[in-house]
């Protein structure tokens, strides 16, 4: 089976060799550099223990310098899964969610016809080469030295001239016997709608040849030359070779210069591209004139994990970047991300190069905003937020944006970052001559209360108190462990000393008839003592009352009660402001108030009608049906009383 044109490069540019190899071996990160795709681990085809197989993601390869094993994806999954080339390529569209094209028995055919065309195009790019050396494309020889361009530099970059002439690149072609219909269909000529005779497409200007990957010329790109033109530039159209939305000017020897650590720069036209190379950024690209598709930004990410988009500093180039970010969001990743480089208002790369230098692109470059900002930027430059509603509006449009973001992880770091924002603007810090000056005087703790525990122990003491209860109790009544087994055994204790006693009980409590002496003899002793030295653990009624089994049993579980429910507390607070959605929602309040009345339901400790004990004023809890029995006590005794009194 034959595959169609193009297929096999689409997919290789959909696939990330890294992760296709990172499946059948261990990277050695000390060696590696993700960053830059430039990946080393053991080679997975012959038995070694040092990092000698090299995978260069950027530009597709891998190679062992041991065995010198060496391919692409296809090669990698045809050796390592032991199958054949169809084969390979099957699992890798089927992983990069390319189907499978039917087959076509003309496959070969059109393979055949696409290099026809581009040999076709090679020619035209050398006879416009020539054509810029004539006396005609003196006013254009002259436009390019004002840019800065010398004989070397429009040698390396294929610059040349179409004439007004409506046929000159069209006589050249056909009298080296190249059919008519060819070049046509090369998008290098056009046929008009009333039938007359063919006419060159590109006509009075400069011409910039536009390469794929591989470096085989595609279309053309023409600056005009003529200010009043109806377009001051124009691109091939869309044919065999080329698709303007899959092709980016420049791409490979910007992916050789981002392969060797360079920035991606991502500008806007033909004369930035250049220019930005000749100045030293050669990891610069353009996307043909048009606004970043999706395919394109697929390809930037391909050649560097963060594009920087260079964009001119006016109101077209700002609102391109905006356009932008509602293209990139759903397809954010941790791996995938952009910075925008804003130029100063009505200069583009070009412009600033010339003025100031190749030093003050590159300040710039270092000072790239993040997505983030931008978009922060979009959503309140220019609004007056001094309302609720309006304030409300925002938040609606920011979560809209956020919920677009498909990663989990990024959603929420996004979410942080807007939070951070959104506090600047409305929450400023107060300046120096703005502070509260408290004329109250402040009320200052008693000696003994700076001291006590809870004080002194922070937030988690009274979790810490608590646990120590739960040990205290179910060590003073060994016969409830049972009962508490496994959520003694799930309980996470802040004190490791909490943890091992834990342990050691639940191993020998119900099996040992002195169970201070077990523990003890695991070194546990000097532990217990500190446990059981506490005036709050002693004063328990589990500890204090070691009779009374039913007691010690509510005590238990009114502390586990507790302890499960300022936690579940602290996790759901924790979880709802990292929540990625988090930005000011009603959601998240109403989450926050389950939460807490599940704590405060818990703290109530049972004491709501249906439970068994009542709590006393002297905090003592009092059996429910004896209090009864002794209040009808008191009754019949006062009303007895007053019988006597009466008679």
């Amino acid at each position: 089976m034959s595959l169609p044109p193009g297929f096999l490069d689409e997919l290789r540019t959909r696939t990330s060799l890294s992760q296709v190899v990172g499946r059948k071996v261990m990277w050695d990160m000390r060696k590696s550099n993700q960053g830059k795709g430039d990946m080393w681990a053991p080679c997975p085809f012959h038995h070694e223990k040092t990092a000698s197989f090299h995978v260069d993601d950027k530009q597709g390869f891998y190679y062992c310098f041991g065995c010198h094993a060496k391919g692409d994806a296809i090669s990698f999954i045809r050796e390592t899964e032991n199958v054949g080339f169809m084969e390979a390529v099957e699992i890798l569209a089927r992983e990069s969610g390319m189907q499978m094209p039917a087959r076509d028995p003309k496959a070969q055919e059109k393979a055949d016809r696409r290099s026809q065309l581009a040999e076709v195009m090679e020619q035209a790019v050398q006879f416009y080469k020539l054509q810029l050396k004539t006396a005609a494309a003196a006013e254009a020889r002259d436009y390019l030295a004002r840019r800065g361009l010398g004989a070397e530099a429009l040698d390396r970059w294929d610059i040349g001239f179409a004439s007004d002439n409506r046929r000159n690149v069209i006589g050249h072609l056909t009298g080296k016997n190249v059919p008519e219909q060819t070049i046509i269909d090369a998008g290098l000529a056009a046929r008009p709608d009333d039938g007359g005779p063919s006419y060159d497409r590109f006509r009075g200007r400069i011409i910039f040849p536009i390469r794929d990957a591989q470096g085989r010329a595609i279309a053309l790109g023409g600056r005009a030359m003529d200010p009043n033109a109806r377009a001051k530039y124009l691109n091939s159209p869309e044919t065999e070779l080329f698709d303007k939305g899959r092709s980016l000017y420049n791409q490979g020897p910007a992916r050789t210069a981002a392969g060797k650590g360079q920035p991606l720069i991502v500008a806007e036209g033909y004369m930035d591209v250049i220019a930005l190379s000749e100045a030293g950024f050669g990891a610069t690209v353009a996307p043909l004139g048009t606004a970043i598709t999706e395919d394109q930004l697929q390809l930037l990410w391909r050649i560097h994990p963060e594009p920087i988009i260079a964009l001119d500093g006016d109101t077209a180039g700002l609102r391109a970047a905006m356009r932008l970010i509602d293209l990139a969001l759903p397809m954010l990743s941790p791996d995938h991300a952009l910075r925008f480089c804003l130029l100063p208002e009505g200069k583009d790369p070009d412009d600033l190069l010339r003025a100031d230098g190749a030093g003050a692109m590159q300040a710039l470059l270092d000072e790239a905003k993040p997505l983030v900002s931008l978009l922060w930027q979009r959503e309140t430059e220019g609004k007056v937020l001094d309302s609720p509603e309006r304030r409300a509006a925002l938040d609606k449009s920011l979560r809209a944006a956020l919920g677009r973001i498909a990663d989990q992880s990024l959603r929420s770091h996004y979410a942080d970052e807007i939070r951070r924002l959104r506090s600047e603007l409305f929450n400023p810090p107060r300046k120096e001559g703005q502070r509260r000056e408290w004329r109250k005087q402040a009320v200052v703790p008693l000696s003994g209360t700076k001291s006590s525990f809870l004080v002194a122990g922070g937030n988690s003491a009274e979790e810490r108190l608590r646990e120590a209860v739960i040990l205290a109790t179910l060590i003073t009544h060994p016969a409830l462990l049972p009962q508490f087994e496994g959520e003694l055994e799930r309980l996470e204790f802040s004190d490791p000393e909490y943890r091992a006693i834990a342990t050691a009980l639940i191993r020998h409590g119900t099996d040992a008839d002195d169970l201070r002496a077990v523990m003890a003899e695991k070194g546990l002793g000097a532990s217990l003592e500190k446990l059981f030295a506490q005036r709050h653990v002693r004063i328990a009624p589990g500890v204090r009352d070691t009779q009374d089994a039913e007691k010690a049993t509510m005590c238990v579980a009114m502390e586990l009660a507790k302890l499960s429910a300022r936690r579940g507390f602290q996790r759901e607070v924790a979880e709802a402001m990292h929540d990625m959605d988090a930005v000011a929602d009603e959601g998240l309040t109403w989450r926050l108030s389950q939460a807490a009345d599940a704590r405060n339901r818990a703290e109530r400790s049972q004491t709501e009608d249906r439970a068994h004990y009542d709590l006393g004023d002297n905090g003592a809890q009092i059996n429910r049906d004896e209090r009864t029995a002794f209040e009808q006590l008191l009754d019949r005794i006062d009303y007895s009383k007053g019988r006597r009194t009466r008679r």
